[in-house]
């Protein structure tokens, strides 16, 4: 059986762009670093379940409109 990498794609920058937050807003909105919010952005950091659901309250957005 091969192993497969599991690869969670988001539209979080979408959605931030469309409330014009910058990338240093939404971090500070969440109490993050911007280079943690812009990792997430690109897939090379998956967030956990809690910021995740603080990026979703930060964004009025429901979880299935990011991921």
């Amino acid at each position: 059986m091969q192993s497969q990498e599991l690869v969670l794609k988001n539209n979080i920058s979408d959605v931030r762009k469309e409330k014009k937050i910058s990338q240093r807003e939404l971090a500070d909105l969440v109490g993050v670093s911007r280079n943690t919010i812009s990792s997430i952005e690109t897939g090379q950091f998956n967030p956990t379940a809690k910021l995740a659901l603080v990026l979703c309250i930060a964004l009025e957005k429901k979880f299935e409109d990011y991921f």
